[in-house]
């Protein structure tokens, strides 16, 4: 009988342990077009609001569980010249991996590109999500990665656990 239970329980460990992989990994994810409306979009220096730029080949995945979940890929013919004249690049920009079968996004290669300054990051919109930015990163030869990446007043909130600062925009 005590080798019936706990073969039963090492079989329950083992099925609990495949069913929380899966869902981490695979269940909450969902394939997303290009943008909520089909467009990638820049923050432009003039305007200082989101503005659409050329792509291509655009992959992306999110989750509604998460601001942090969403992932892209694309290609787009614009410079990183043009694009640094034109629009806002973003500071201390840290990629988050994504799950393994996403593979058109490899965090590791655009941190270590973004780190050694051949791949440029630019503000794709501030509070995507409360507390949350919409980074884009761009390479030399045109693949793009996009994340979301917790801001300064997301810090303050969801890391330290204090109020919403003054500067910051009230929380929705």
């Amino acid at each position: 009988m005590g080798k019936f239970l706990a073969g039963s329980i090492l079989v329950c460990a083992i099925a609990a342990g495949i069913l929380m992989y899966y869902l981490q990994v695979y269940a909450f994810y969902d394939e997303i077009p290009a943008g909520a409306d089909g467009r990638v979009e820049v923050v432009s220096l003039a305007t200082d609001l989101p503005e659409e730029i050329i792509f291509e080949d655009f992959e992306g995945i999110d989750s509604d569980s998460s601001p942090l979940r969403y992932r892209a890929c694309f290609t787009t013919p614009q410079s990183q010249a043009m694009m640094t004249e034109t629009y806002v690049t973003f500071e201390d920009a840290t990629p988050l991996t994504a799950p393994a079968w996403f593979d058109c996004y490899d965090a590791v290669e655009v941190g270590e590109a973004l780190e050694r300054g051949e791949a440029i990051a630019f503000l794709g919109q501030k509070d995507i999500h409360w507390g949350f930015d919409r980074v884009i990163a761009i390479m030399p030869d045109g693949r793009g990665f996009v994340w979301h990446q917790m801001n300064a007043c997301g810090k303050e909130v969801f890391e330290d656990g204090r109020p919403v600062p003054d500067h910051c925009p009230s929380r929705p």
